[in-house]
C-alpha cells in the first residue's frame, strides 16, 4: 500500500531482511527518495515558492530550522537541522542538506552531518548501501516532524541574525 494522500504511514515495500543485511536495491532506495519528498511537501506544502530561512517552533518540540539556498525551475535545494545547546555555543545536530528533484518527485541527501549514529562516514562518493542508511534516517526524522505538527509556511521567513544562525554542513 503506497501513500498518496501524505499519510503519515510510511511506505515501506523493502523487507527487515534486507535492512538488517544492507542490501538495498536502487528501486527501494528511489522509492525511500519518493517517501522523503512526501514527508518534505507536508513540512513544507509551498516549497517551490520559498527562499530563505524557515523556523517552525511548536510548544513541547525541538525548533527545527530549514533554510532554502537554491530554487531552480526543477530543483530546490534546502538544509534542515534542530540546534542544542552546546558549551561552545549552538550545535546542528541532525544537520542535512538535501536536493528535492520536484520533477521526479524525489528528495536525495547531499551530505549529513550527525553525531548520534555514525552514517555518514565516507559519504564523500556514497555507495547504495550508504545512501540507503542516510536516506532512511532521513525518513524517520521527517516522519517524526511531521507527526510532530511542524511546518513551514510562505511568507513566514525569519531574519538569520533574530534567530539561531545556519551554518550548513
Amino acid at each position: 500500500m503506497q501513500i498518496n494522500d501524505f499519510s503519515l504511514r510510511p511506505y515501506y515495500p523493502w523487507t527487515l531482511k534486507a535492512l538488517i543485511s544492507g542490501k538495498p536495491s536502487v528501486g527501494w532506495l528511489m522509492d525511500l527518495c519518493e517517501q522523503n519528498y512526501r514527508y518534505l511537501m507536508r513540512l513544507a506544502p509551498d516549497m517551490r515558492r520559498l527562499n530563505g530561512t524557515y523556523l517552525s517552533r511548536l510548544d513541547g518540540a525541538m525548533d527545527l530550522y530549514m533554510e532554502v539556498l537554491e530554487q531552480t525551475p526543477y530543483t530546490s535545494l534546502l538544509h534542515l537541522t534542530y540546534y542544542f545547546a552546546h558549551e561552545s555555543g549552538q550545535l546542528p545536530d541532525p544537520d542535512v542538506t538535501i536536493r528535492i528533484y520536484h520533477d521526479s518527485k524525489q528528495a536525495e541527501v547531499l551530505k549529513l552531518k550527525q553525531n548520534s549514529l555514525p552514517l555518514n562516514r565516507g559519504f564523500i562518493h556514497p555507495t547504495l548501501e550508504q545512501k540507503w542508511k542516510v536516506g532512511l534516517f532521513l525518513s524517520k526524522w521527517l516522519s517524526y516532524c511531521v507527526q510532530q505538527g511542524h511546518c513551514f509556511q510562505s511568507g513566514h521567513a525569519v531574519n538569520p541574525s533574530e534567530e539561531t544562525p545556519l551554518a550548513p554542513v
